[in-house]
C-alpha cells in the first residue's frame, strides 16, 4: 500500500474545517472505526489533519466497498485489476503541486470485509432511518425542512435511467413525461438475498416486485393525478430494500417541458416549475441535477432553476448522462465548469434497451476506459458506482449538519401549538360552565369599554387610532363647538338690525326673543347630528369590543351584536330627545348684559366728524359704520341689540356644547356600568337568542383549528421522540 500525503482531495465531499459538536464527532468516529479495520488494497492518499485523514481514509476504503449487486460482484472478483492512470505514477513522479486525486475506483470485497460494511452502515443507517421516519409523519408540513436529494433535470435527459442504475430496479419508461408526480426513493442496503419492494401513497402501503414495480408506480401515478397527461405535487414513496444499493432517499421530480403535447394542460411548464422550485429551494435540499451530454448545459432549464435557489452551486451535483453519444467535448465540459456546479460532476452511461444492470455497469466500466477521449476524464467522476459513493457522503453530511436544527425547530414548534391549544377557548360541557364564561367575557368587555370610552386608557388598542375613543370623542365636540360658532355668528347689518325696531331708544324684549329664536331654530340641526355621529361611532366600537371578545364562540356573536345594536338605539333615541328638550329650552329664555364701556367706544366714532367708515370691536370682529352716521337716532339702539343677541349667543353655544358633552358622558358612562350587561342577559335569555346553551355548540372554525392543533401536536411529539432516539445514540456511543 502506497501512502501519500496531500493538501486536497477532490473526490472528498467533507469540509476541511474542524468538525463542531457531538453529532460530527460520531460520523468521524464512526467512518474512523470502519477505515481502521479495512484491509485497503488500493492506494492511499492521507491529509496530514486528522480529521481529513480519517475522512481521506473512509473515502478510499468506501469505494472499497461500494455495493455492487451479486452478478457484478462475481464478475468483479474474476476480472483482474486494471492499471489507472493515478497507480501508473511512482511515487519519485509525485510533484508537490500535482494535483492528488483519491482513487475511488471500486475494489474487489474480501469475503471477510462484509461484516466491516454492515458496521458501517448500521452507524449511518440510524440518521438516514430518522429523516425518512420523520418524512413519513409528514414533519414538513409543519414548516420543517428535511435535508433530501432532490433529482430534476430536462425532458428526457436519462432521469429514470440514473434512478434505475442506483437502485437496480425498472422505472416507468416512454414518450413524453415518465414521471407525473413527485416519487421519493428509498434505497436501504439489506443483508437478506430476496428484494422486497413496497409502494406508499395516500395513506395505504402496497407490496410489489422487481417485475411489476413499473406497472405499479404507473397504476399510483394514475390514482394520484388522473388518466390524463397532467401532474400532480401528491408524492409517491417507493421503498427498495435490496442486497448493494446504497443507503439513499431521493426525489425524482416530473421532466420539465416547455411545449405540452396533446392531453396535457397549457401551463404544464408552469406547474413542474412550482413543483420544482417547492423542492429545491429549502437550504436542506442537495439538487441532484441531471445534464445530457448532448447539449450545451447553460441552455439547459433545469440550471437555470437550480441557480436561481443556489447561485453558488453549493448545494448542487451534476450528473451528467449518454456520455457515450457525445463524447466530444465533454471533458472540457466538465473541467470549465461554466455553470458552477459546486459539487462537481459525475459522467455515467445509460442502460441501453433490455441491458442487465451488471452489463451495463461493464460496459459503462470499458467505456471509462478504453474510449480515446472518454478514457481521459478522471476515474474519480465517472461511473453510477462513484455516483452511489458521492451521493451516501453528501447526504451524511447534510444530515448530519441539519439534525441538530431539526431539533430545535421541532421543539419550538411544539411549545408554540401547546401554547396556542392552551389558549383557544374552553369546550363546555354544562349550561353552568357556559354561563361563567359568558360572564368573563361580558366582564371583560366592559372594562375594555370603560377604558377606552371613559378614561382615555389605550393599551389594548397602542395603535388602532379609533379605538382611542375619548380623544376621538373630544375632536367631534371641538367640530361641533365650531360649526355652533360659525352657524350663530354671522356678519348681519347692524343697519338691517335697526329696521326691525320701532321706537326709538326703547328695546322691546319681543323683539329680542324673535331674534333669538329665529337664531336658535337655524342651528337646532346641528347637535342632532353631533349625537347621531356620536352615538354612530359608540355603536362601531362596541360592536368591535364585543366582537372580539367573543370570537371564539360564534353563536354567541350574533346575540352580542344584536343586543349592542338594539341598547345603542335605545340610547340614541333617549339622546335626541334629551337635545330637542334643551333647545326648546333656549327659545323660551333670555339674559341682559351691559355693554355700556363698548357703546361708548362705538358711539364715539359715529360721533365723531371723520372719514373712519369701519371699526373693530370684540365679539364682533371688523363693522362697517360709515353708513351709520345718517342714522344716528337709532344707531345707539340698535348696537344694543347687536351686543346683547351676540353676549348671549355665547352663552347658547357654550350651554349647548357643555350639556351635550354632558349628557354623553352621562349616557356612556350608565352604558358600560349598568345597561350593556343588562340588555346582554335580555338578549340571551329572550326568545330569540338561543340561550346560553348554544355555547355548548362548539364552531365548525373552531373545532377544526382545535382538531388541526391537535393533530400537529400529536405529529410533532411523535417527531420529537424519533430524533431523541437518535440523539442518545449518538451521545452513547461517543460518551
Amino acid at each position: 500500500m502506497k501512502i501519500h500525503y496531500s493538501e486536497q482531495i477532490p473526490s472528498c465531499t467533507f469540509t476541511k474545517r474542524r468538525p463542531r459538536g457531538r453529532l460530527l464527532r460520531y460520523l468521524d468516529y464512526t467512518q474512523g472505526r470502519a477505515a481502521s479495520k479495512l484491509q485497503i488494497n488500493s492506494d492511499l492518499y492521507i491529509n496530514p489533519q486528522p480529521t481529513l485523514c480519517m475522512v481521506s481514509i473512509l473515502s478510499s476504503a468506501y469505494s472499497t466497498f461500494t455495493p455492487i449487486s451479486p452478478p457484478l460482484l462475481s464478475q468483479r472478483k474474476m476480472a483482474p485489476k486494471p492499471e489507472t492512470p493515478v497507480a501508473q505514477k511512482s511515487a519519485s513522479r509525485i510533484k508537490e503541486s500535482d494535483p492528488v486525486i483519491p482513487k475511488t475506483e471500486a475494489q474487489p470485497i474480501a469475503v471477510g470485509q462484509a461484516p466491516l460494511v454492515s458496521s458501517y452502515n448500521d452507524r449511518i443507517r440510524p440518521l438516514l432511518d430518522t429523516v425518512d421516519r420523520l418524512r413519513n409523519l409528514k414533519v414538513m408540513k409543519e414548516g420543517i425542512q428535511l435535508p433530501t436529494i432532490v433529482v430534476v433535470g430536462d425532458q428526457s435527459a436519462g432521469k429514470s435511467s440514473v434512478l434505475e442504475s442506483l437502485a437496480g430496479i425498472s422505472l416507468p419508461r416512454g414518450q413524453g413525461i415518465c414521471t407525473r408526480v413527485p416519487l421519493i426513493m428509498r434505497l436501504k442496503n439489506h443483508s437478506a438475498s430476496n428484494t422486497e419492494l413496497s409502494l406508499e401513497y395516500q395513506g395505504k402501503t402496497v407490496p410489489t416486485d422487481e417485475v411489476h414495480v413499473a406497472e405499479a408506480i404507473e397504476f399510483a401515478t394514475k390514482e394520484v393525478a388522473g388518466n390524463s397527461k397532467g401532474i400532480s405535487n401528491v408524492p409517491l414513496t417507493l421503498v427498495v430494500q435490496k442486497k448493494g444499493v446504497p443507503d439513499l432517499t431521493m426525489v425524482d421530480l416530473p421532466g420539465i417541458t416547455r411545449v405540452p403535447v396533446h392531453g396535457q394542460p397549457e401551463n404544464i411548464y408552469e406547474q413542474i416549475r412550482d413543483i420544482i422550485m417547492e423542492y429545491i429551494t429549502p437550504e436542506e435540499s442537495i439538487i441532484l441535477n441531471v445534464l445530457s451530454a448532448t447539449v450545451d448545459f447553460s441552455t439547459c432549464e433545469s440550471i437555470r432553476m437550480s441557480q436561481i435557489v443556489d447561485k453558488t452551486g453549493q448545494r448542487t451535483l451534476a450528473v451528467v448522462t449518454k456520455a457515450d453519444k457525445s463524447p466530444e467535448g465533454l471533458l472540457e465540459k466538465v473541467m470549465n465548469d461554466d455553470v458552477n456546479i459546486g459539487l462537481g460532476y459525475v459522467c455515467v452511461r445509460n442502460r441501453l434497451g433490455d441491458e442487465s444492470y451488471e452489463n451495463a455497469r461493464i460496459e459503462e466500466r470499458r467505456l471509462f476506459e478504453s474510449h480515446p477521449l472518454l478514457s481521459k476524464i478522471e476515474k474519480s467522476i465517472v461511473g453510477i458506482l462513484v455516483l452511489a459513493q458521492k451521493l451516501v457522503q453528501i447526504q451524511a453530511n447534510i444530515i448530519s449538519k441539519c439534525l441538530p436544527n431539526i431539533v430545535r425547530q421541532i421543539n419550538e414548534k411544539l411549545t408554540s401549538n401547546v401554547s396556542d391549544l392552551k389558549s383557544m377557548p374552553q369546550n363546555f360541557s354544562s349550561v353552568a360552565e357556559a354561563m361563567i364564561a359568558c360572564m368573563q367575557i361580558l366582564g371583560s368587555a366592559k372594562e375594555s369599554l370603560r377604558k377606552i370610552l371613559t378614561k382615555g386608557e389605550y393599551e389594548e388598542y397602542p395603535d388602532d387610532k379609533e379605538m382611542h375613543c375619548t380623544a376621538r370623542l373630544a375632536e367631534m365636540l371641538n367640530q361641533y363647538s365650531n360649526d355652533l360658532m360659525a352657524k350663530g355668528v354671522r356678519r348681519v347689518r347692524i343697519l338691517e338690525e335697526v329696521k326691525c325696531i320701532s321706537l326709538p331708544n326703547f328695546l322691546p324684549r319681543a323683539a329680542f326673543l324673535t331674534v333669538l329664536q329665529r337664531k336658535v331654530k337655524g342651528i337646532s340641526h346641528t347637535p342632532v347630528e353631533f349625537v347621531n355621529k356620536v352615538w354612530s361611532y359608540v355603536e362601531a366600537v362596541v360592536v368591535s369590543v364585543l366582537m372580539e371578545k367573543t370570537d371564539s364562540y360564534p353563536h354567541l356573536q350574533c346575540s352580542t351584536r344584536r343586543a349592542a345594536n338594539n341598547l345603542i338605539a335605545k340610547m340614541r333615541e333617549q339622546s335626541n330627545a334629551r337635545i330637542l328638550e334643551i333647545i326648546e329650552m333656549e327659545k323660551l329664555a333670555d339674559y341682559t348684559c351691559n355693554p355700556d364701556y363698548i357703546i361708548c367706544t362705538f358711539m364715539g366714532i359715529i360721533n365723531e366728524n371723520s372719514s373712519q367708515s369701519i371699526m373693530e370691536i370684540k365679539g364682533f370682529g371688523v363693522v362697517e359704520v360709515g353708513h351709520l352716521r345718517q342714522y344716528k337716532h337709532v344707531a345707539e339702539q340698535a348696537f344694543d341689540m347687536r351686543m346683547r343677541m351676540t353676549a348671549y349667543w355665547e352663552i347658547v353655544i357654550r350651554r349647548l356644547v357643555d350639556s351635550t358633552a354632558l349628557h354623553l358622558l352621562f349616557c356612556l358612562q350608565n352604558l358600560v356600568s349598568r345597561e350593556l350587561e343588562m340588555e346582554m342577559v335580555n338578549e340571551l335569555m329572550g326568545p330569540y337568542g338561543g340561550g346560553i346553551e348554544r355555547m355548548l355548540d362548539e364552531s365548525p372554525s373552531l373545532a377544526g383549528k382545535r382538531g388541526r392543533l391537535r393533530e400537529s401536536i400529536k405529529l410533532l411529539k411523535e417527531s420529537k421522540d424519533v430524533v431523541a432516539v437518535i440523539m442518545d445514540r449518538i451521545s452513547l456511543n461517543w460518551d
